[in-house]
């Protein structure tokens, strides 16, 4: 799917030019970065997860970074590529669409891919959100996953269903920006 080699390919480029709001000279500066980190091109989970661990020094990224790469390695091959890379940070970062962003939480949260989130997906998710976070999470207060889950899915499953589809998902976090920030790790806000 990706690029093979030390070169970012004409058709690679065009590609992510057109599929992400990133401009040709930041496709290049991502690219160099991604072959310095990963000279084969490929980017391992276990890469991935010592990238990630560097931002949450006091808590346990492994299950989170487990569900993101799953979401991110969009062809199942165990390694993400540089276009999948590409695409996946124009989708979770700021430039990302919010709707778009929503779509990728929701793939991510669909653990087992049937369409549906239920609430032992959701569960999941927070439980290692929150092992991720660690000590940074310093309101005694906190619920706990299931209180969470229970919370979100009193919100968000409109028809009562016990499992949250990907339009119910997404217009709820839509009209939520308390949950939008949660369930899209969005720190700058909610939905423009």
């Amino acid at each position: 799917m990706g690029s093979k080699g030390s070169k970012l390919s004409k058709e690679d480029l065009r590609f992510l030019e057109e599929n992400t709001n990133f401009q040709r000279n930041e496709i290049k500066q991502w690219f160099k970065g991604f072959m310095r980190d990963c000279p084969d091109g490929q980017l391992s989970q276990e890469k991935f997860k010592e990238v990630y661990a560097q931002f949450f020094p006091g808590g346990n990224p492994d299950e989170f970074c487990r569900h993101v790469f799953r979401s991110f390695d969009k062809d199942g091959s165990g390694s993400i590529e540089f276009k999948e890379f590409l695409l996946a940070i124009n989708i979770t970062s700021n430039k990302g669409n919010p709707k778009d962003k929503l779509n990728w939480a929701f793939d991510m949260y669909d653990i087992d891919g049937n369409g549906t989130i239920d609430k032992a997906e959701m569960e999941s998710i927070i439980k290692a959100i929150y092992n991720m976070l660690g000590n940074a999470i310093t309101d005694v207060n906190i619920d706990t996953p299931k209180e969470r889950t229970l919370k979100i899915f009193s919100k968000m499953d409109t028809n009562n269903d016990g499992v949250l589809t990907k339009e119910e998902f997404i217009t709820g976090c839509m009209n939520d920006q308390c949950l939008y920030q949660m369930l899209t790790a969005d720190a700058d806000g909610g939905p423009k």
